[in-house]
């Protein structure tokens, strides 16, 4: 499953046949290797014998997996990875599932290593109860030392166990946030320890630790009992220009003594820019493999366009544009993100920090000019998870969809919906509900977040490709020319409201069955008509959508019209609204009477055809096979 991608390659331990059971069918799921003593038999390919002490396995294959999930007791797990542990920024995550499968914990490495998260994401799997100890869980709060990781932010130096114990003991941590998303802020819970900014004179003495978010380069104060951690986010794109066959140990060097000149950590850096004829220089293109930095180039046409502080007419003269570190720095900080733009287009002189600065050495020279984007850099390709989330209830839900709303970095829905499924969230998730009518802006926000690279799960009621977002934001997707790449997509079906709504009342849908929404604001009311008649004839067991609003009153009395026209007036009708909520209300009556009960927009109606019949309160269409015959 690719929302596993994360975590792999993972591991797991059995020891017994019970414990093989129970992670046989979840390994399959996450294709990770099972692993089990010679005495027991192999199940497939995806399970191994060890040979030996499991003691001494583990030593043997723990260095190549990212994950180890172990169905033993929590005791013998920690003896056996105990001479093991190095390093919780470098050790693998390590989740135990309690050997009757009802609890999931999350051992060791549960923010860098990733354990707290698949912890959860195993529990959805297996419907089963994850057990997570961390502070910042159970205070609903990001841990701090993965807090950046989504925006692709790179960790600094600093006291980051006093700042995280800090957190844990909800005293007053400092947040200065000079560069980067501020989109997790908006998520936080209500009663956060955090402070944003700077406090009023006087009450200094009353923060307790500090979180620099930043481009800059800080220098913690030696011997300061506060404990401050720094994060860095991906904001400064570097132009360069250069001679012809400039070495990467200069442009390297140029790049590291211009940085510390102005105090700027070159984690903050997002990526190299140039113009296209250094395309295939040799020392651009080495030190951006060698940092794993995009590189972007332009035409010396685009970067006419860049008014710069120190146009050159020598570099005119040679490459058709007075600037090349200085425009292709800033057109970078403003346009590397193309799918709706970064930062203000106004002013873009402004974004430039640094004007070029020129290094030379024997024949070789480099131009560097350093610009900082109003959007971080993540680094990472985004996806949308297009979710059906079913009827509304959480045992409704398929595992999958639990687990890929769980993995997300952002969720987007409508609020309804967002609260229903509001225990299945994390610590730190951005969430953000748009209303009914504003499904486009959905579509556009959750793309807009994805080509960003973050994970976005899209959320639906019942089947996302069922009058669901699916569609609309595919319909998206191919009017910004989308390569069907990135962003990556995902569906995950959800149980209709047509299914839910039947399965409540009994077996209306065993034979031919269509559905019909009669909301007119997207679909012209003459064209609904139609199907309606279409369906009435044609016998259809017919499930109405969206039969009635406030402002839409005669829509479902004109589908009674037409229905009446063509079935008997005694044709089983069900009415069923919220199936499987708290408020769910059903009512069985018939095509004559149906309009004498209330009916509304979280109403599905299903209309029975010729042979549907009712019996002890159970709605019933038969599929013929009592007059099947060979």
């Amino acid at each position: 499953m690719t929302l596993f991608a994360a975590f792999k390659p993972i591991a797991a331990i059995a020891t017994t046949p019970q414990s093989t059971q129970l992670l046989h069918p979840l390994c399959q799921s996450l294709t990770a290797t099972l692993y089990v003593p010679e005495t027991l038999s192999l199940i497939d390919s995806t399970t191994c014998h060890y040979q030996g002490s499991l003691k001494n396995h583990l030593a043997t294959i723990w260095a190549e997996n990212r994950a180890f999930i172990f169905c033993l007791a929590t005791g013998a797990v920690i003896r056996l990875i105990a001479p093991l542990l190095e390093d919780k920024a470098s050790d693998p995550a390590i989740i135990v599932v309690e050997p009757t499968g009802q609890y999931v914990i999350s051992l060791c490495s549960g923010h860098q290593g990733g354990a707290d998260r698949l912890a959860q994401l195993i529990a959805q799997q297996l419907n089963a109860t994850p057990i997570i100890t961390g502070a910042s869980h159970s205070l609903n709060l990001p841990a701090i030392d993965i807090l950046g990781l989504p925006f692709g932010w790179r960790k600094g130096p600093g006291d980051w166990t006093g700042v995280s114990h800090a957190i844990a003991c909800q005293k007053r941590v400092q947040v200065i946030q000079e560069a980067g998303s501020k989109l997790r802020q908006d998520n936080l819970p209500q009663n956060h320890p955090f402070y944003f900014g700077f406090p009023e004179i006087g009450e200094n003495n009353l923060i307790e630790a500090r979180v620099w978010i930043s481009a800059t380069k800080r220098k913690f104060a030696e011997g300061s009992t506060l404990p401050k951690v720094q994060w860095y986010p991906r904001v400064l794109w570097v132009g360069i220009g250069c001679i012809r066959g400039t070495s990467q140990g200069l442009i390297e060097s140029a790049i590291e003594k211009i940085f510390q000149k102005y105090h700027l950590a070159t984690e903050a850096i997002a990526g190299i820019a140039t113009i296209d004829i250094k395309a295939d220089e040799v020392g651009i293109v080495e030190y951006c493999q060698e940092k794993q930095y995009p590189l972007l180039t332009y035409s010396s046409d685009v970067l006419n366009t860049i008014k710069v502080p120190n146009p050159s007419e020598v570099v005119k003269e040679e490459v058709g544009t007075p600037s090349v570190a200085e425009a292709a720095a800033i057109y970078g900080a403003n346009y590397w993100f193309n799918y709706g733009g970064s930062g203000d287009k106004v002013g873009l002189e402004k974004s430039l920090l640094v004007t070029k600065q020129v290094v030379k050495s024997d024949n070789e020279a480099v131009t560097v000019a350093i610009a900082q984007s109003q959007l971080e850099y993540t680094g990472k390709e985004g996806k949308i998870y297009l979710v059906g989330m079913g009827p509304g209830s959480l045992e409704q839900m398929t595992p999958a969809a639990k687990t890929a709303i769980n993995q997300a970095d952002a969720i987007i829905g409508y609020s309804l919906y967002l609260e229903l499924i509001q225990s299945l969230q994390s610590p730190g998730q951005i969430v953000e509900s748009l209303p009914i009518t504003k499904e486009k802006k959905r579509a556009q926000r959750a793309i807009y977040l994805a080509k960003w690279g973050l994970s976005v799960a899209v959320i639906s009621s019942g089947d996302c490709g069922i009058y669901g977002m699916a569609g609309l934001v595919l319909e998206e997707l191919k009017n910004i020319n989308w390569d069907g790449k990135n962003p990556s997509i995902e569906v995950f079906p959800g149980i209709t409201a047509l299914q839910a709504a039947a399965a409540r009342v009994g077996t209306p849908l065993m034979h031919d069955f269509c559905a019909i929404s009669l909301s007119d604001l997207l679909t012209p009311w003459d064209v609904i008509k139609k199907r309606l008649e279409a369906a009435a004839i044609g016998d259809f067991v017919t499930a109405l959508y969206n039969p009635r609003s406030q402002t839409r009153q005669n829509q479902i009395i004109e589908a009674q019209t037409i229905f009446l026209q063509h079935r008997n007036h005694q044709t089983p009708v069900a009415l069923v609204r919220c199936a499987y909520r708290q408020d769910e209300n059903i009512i069985l009556t018939n095509l004559q009477e149906m309009l004498e009960h209330k009916i509304d927009m979280l109403t599905t109606v299903l209309i029975g055809n010729s042979s549907t019949f009712l019996h002890q309160n159970w709605m019933i269409t038969p599929r013929g096979y009592n007059q099947f015959r060979r």
